[in-house]
């Protein structure tokens, strides 16, 4: 129950075992659980870590659980502020791969410059990912922004997906959280984790970016402006900023079978607190709702949900009240 938090189911039982009999050592508890003295230990340390263990003040060298009311809201406080800086960190790197990118504007189209090339036109884009995918080796990483995918590209997509993870390859693709109420990219989703893929989603993403077995990338040159088309680069540099800026946005994101997170002290989940953060910088409902995915009348929905919730008459007295309750 507790392993989203960072326990393993062996950390738990220790746990709480501790918990109804705090005097029990290391001998006790490998015998009630029948391990051994090296994973109680670890168990032990874990608890630790967490702060759900602490020196006793009793007896010297000993450790006393602390209790779940105390020590578990510690461990949640601490996850969130990790969550904060996480995502601090994700919009520096999306800034700074952006300008990265936007370098790259000038090269003449579907020509290649230093191991960099700028596509342009879906038919050279498209021959350029089926060859990067039929030379995939061992890994792939897919942010794909946007939210609900067009038919179109999902149908060319299915069998490239489909020959890597039958070849082994391993397969990592953020959606955003929007999809889900999309049957259709919900469904390809789903099917790509009955494949073996790994599929999370998030309420914002990096502009869509591909990256093949770490060595070569496809991203829009200009998610604004897509006629300025694609760059497909093997720049070390840049791919491993792309890289990271994957890794960033997928320690944030929720496994596609999981629960959306409501934050603990608000109720509210990460796409609500971005929506209400999107509209309070000013963006229009038609903005906010591109950046999160999700149609106008959605933006719509949501916000009259929230409103309701905050019992507020305007989006005006909305944005004082979710700002007063610390939503903002």
């Amino acid at each position: 129950m507790l392993e989203v938090l960072g326990l393993d189911p062996t950390a738990e039982a220790v746990y709480a075992a501790l918990l109804v009999d705090p005097g029990c050592g290391v001998a006790d508890l490998c015998r009630r659980f029948g391990l051994s003295e090296s994973a109680v230990r670890d168990a032990l340390d874990q608890l630790a870590d967490l702060t759900l263990l602490r020196p006793s003040q009793e007896v010297s060298g000993a450790l006393r659980p602390v209790s779940p009311a105390v020590g578990l809201e510690a461990v949640i406080r601490r996850q969130e502020d990790d969550l904060a800086r996480r995502q601090q960190e994700l919009a520096a790197s999306k800034a700074a791969v952006a300008q990265a990118v936007a370098a790259y504007a000038d090269l003449v189209p579907n020509t290649t410059s230093d191991a960099t090339e700028r596509l342009v036109g879906m038919d050279a884009i498209q021959a350029k990912l089926e060859m990067l995918a039929r030379g995939l080796r061992e890994e792939f990483l897919a942010a794909i922004s946007g939210g609900a995918q067009s038919q179109a590209s999902m149908d060319a997509a299915r069998p490239l997906d489909r020959d890597a993870l039958e070849r082994g390859v391993t397969m990592r693709t953020l959606y955003q959280d929007s999809v889900r109420n999309d049957q259709a990219t919900h469904a390809y989703a789903q099917w790509l984790t009955e494949l073996g893929g790994q599929v999370r989603t998030a309420p914002l993403l990096p502009p869509r970016l591909l990256v093949f077995d770490r060595h070569t990338a496809v991203v829009p040159i200009d998610p604004a402006r897509t006629r300025l088309g694609a760059l497909c680069t093997s720049e070390p540099g840049l791919v491993a900023s792309l890289v990271a800026l994957f890794e960033q946005a997928w320690s944030t994101a929720v496994p596609l079978g999981a629960d959306q997170p409501t934050h603990q002290d608000t109720g509210l989940t990460p796409a609500e607190r971005d929506l209400l953060r999107l509209l309070g910088t000013g963006l229009t409902d038609e903005a906010a709702g591109k950046r999160l995915g999700i149609s106008v009348r959605t933006v719509r929905r949501q916000m009259s949900a929230l409103m309701e919730r905050l019992d507020a008459a305007s989006r005006f007295e909305a944005g004082l009240k979710a700002a007063q309750r610390g939503w903002l």
